[in-house]
């Protein structure tokens, strides 16, 4: 089987490039997959318009497009889209974009698994790895976590695991909170038990990639 994976950014594919083997097993020995990352998430197009600029990469700009593609294109099996909920309402976002899928002709295998509220909740739904990356962080932010809670979810992973915290990755601007984002997904995505993660997002995710390669 092969499967395509787009995700909303590159911190995310990060992270995704680590897991994904451990999921699906070593490349190639038999399933294949290819990590296609963005430059942000954007908003359904309006009538699904096919307007949006290819090369600004904006992953829900361009959805109606690229499904369309990928239902035409032979040698796919399925397309796996991963996106933060931020604070829309999972279920409401969830049914807009399986909308999308559906209104394709034909229509891609297509599975859309949301991080609630943010991909960081699945660090923090591995603390064990969390503290491994990083042995000094503070226990009583980690400890008033709920998982998947909605609550500012990478400005609490900063505060717990850097002096001065997410304020003080705010006051430097927006690429190096772009930064951070990445080194977690270095230091802490490979300590991830991926059977042992607190986050129900990330059981969603895992569960429903597993599924994709299990025999009926």
């Amino acid at each position: 089987m092969h499967i395509e994976f787009l995700v909303e950014d590159s911190s995310g594919g990060k992270l995704l490039a680590q897991l994904l083997p451990q999921i699906l097993g070593e490349w190639g020995a038999p399933h294949t997959w290819k990590l296609i990352t963005h430059k942000g998430i954007g908003r359904i197009p309006p009538g699904l318009a096919t307007k949006a600029d290819p090369t600004k990469r904006i992953l829900l700009d361009r959805l109606p497009q690229l499904l369309r593609g990928y239902g035409k294109t032979p040698g796919i099996d399925a397309v796996v889209i991963v996106l933060d909920t931020d604070r829309r309402d999972c279920k409401v976002f969830l049914q807009e974009l399986r909308s999308v899928a559906e209104r394709c002709n034909p229509v891609p295998h297509t599975l859309f698994r949301l991080a609630v509220e943010e991909m960081e909740a699945w660090y923090l739904g591995d603390c064990a790895a969390l503290l491994k990356a990083y042995p000094r962080a503070k226990r009583d932010v980690l400890d008033r976590y709920v998982q998947d809670g909605i609550c500012d979810t990478w400005e609490l992973l900063a505060d717990a695991v850097y002096a001065g915290g997410a304020a003080a990755i705010k006051k430097a601007g927006w690429q190096s909170a772009g930064h951070f984002k990445h080194e977690w997904a270095e230091k802490i995505g490979p300590f991830m038990n991926l059977q042992q993660n607190a986050s129900p997002s990330f059981g969603k995710f895992r569960d429903g990639v597993s599924r994709l390669i299990s025999p009926e």
